[in-house]
């Protein structure tokens, strides 16, 4: 079970959190306001609930999505325990807020008029970016969320597959109530946008390569990466699938300029080493971002 973690109030810790699930809930808002509820879009979680009942009853999206937080937070805290803290019903109160706020301030029309498919992007991308930023505080968003850990308690699926589930099934709603297969199909563009950049702002921009390097001068490869390249490395053992021989793997971390030069000189001195090149989406550690920096901020 996971239980709270609370912040020291007015600690620089406590203050960077609550700031960026205010921003956060403040850019999420704007995304639905002005992107998302004006063309019916319906992206999974309480507000694609919540924008159906707008549309069907005159509701405030705001309040109404509110009107299920609520609930469900007091029954995940009933049936999952203490997981759900102050921070995850600061975010969702914030963002109910500032939905209707803006709404009352700006009007229901959307930013760019006849622009579905341009408004479902920049929807998604203030969606994921307000999101991730509350992620980052270590807060949730609650709602469905809550609905898919409940579920995941009785059925032992995983908890994502059973969001995908649970969002998908918000998603047709909006097919079934509005008879226009465009919702559907917007919606899920800006759950696919959302995803990638709530990845992008929780792991950061990263241009840094992950290479695994096969080579017989493994020793000369390794000089070029700690003396040139000021990088370090780890060498990995193992054995050869096809003659049995033993190979003498470097791991590394480099940037792609650096990476460049490597190959250049891996290149020169064996061509026919075997280079493997992955993307490395975040790096922790000494010479990239510190992990204890990562985890206290």
């Amino acid at each position: 079970m996971a239980f709270l973690q609370t912040d020291k109030v007015f600690s620089k810790k406590w203050l960077i959190n609550y700031s960026l699930i205010i921003v956060g809930s403040f850019i999420l808002a704007t995304g639905f306001v002005l992107f998302i509820t004006p063309y019916k879009i319906m992206p999974g979680g309480v507000y694609g609930i919540a924008i159906a009942l707008h549309y069907l009853f005159d509701m405030p999206v705001g309040m109404t999505a509110l009107s299920m937080d609520i609930p469900l937070t007091l029954l995940g805290i009933k049936i999952l325990g203490p997981r759900f803290g102050y921070k995850t019903v600061v975010g969702f109160l914030l963002t109910a807020l500032f939905v209707d706020g803006l709404t009352l301030l700006y009007g229901s029309e959307p930013l760019v008029e006849n622009e579905p498919l341009l408004s479902s992007i920049f929807g998604g991308v203030f969606l994921g970016f307000g999101l991730g930023l509350i992620f980052k505080a270590k807060a949730t968003s609650g709602g469905t969320d809550i609905v898919a850990m409940i579920i995941s308690k009785y059925t032992k699926l995983p908890v994502g597959q059973l969001l995908i589930y649970v969002d998908s099934a918000i998603v047709l709603l909006g097919l079934l109530i509005f008879h226009d297969w465009k919702i559907p199909l917007y919606s899920l563009i800006v759950i696919f946008i959302t995803g990638k950049v709530i990845d992008t702002v929780l792991q950061g921009v990263s241009y840094d390569k992950t290479l695994f390097i096969i080579s017989d001068h493994f020793e000369a490869i390794r000089d070029k990466i700690i003396i040139d390249l000021e990088r370090g490395g780890t060498y990995i053992h193992g054995t050869g699938m096809f003659n049995g021989a033993c190979k003498t793997i470097i791991f590394t971390v480099v940037n792609r300029r650096e990476m460049a030069m490597l190959q250049e000189y891996i290149h020169e001195i064996d061509p026919n080493a075997f280079v493997t090149v992955i993307n490395a989406n975040e790096i922790l550690g000494e010479g990239f971002n510190s992990l204890h920096e990562k985890m206290t901020s």
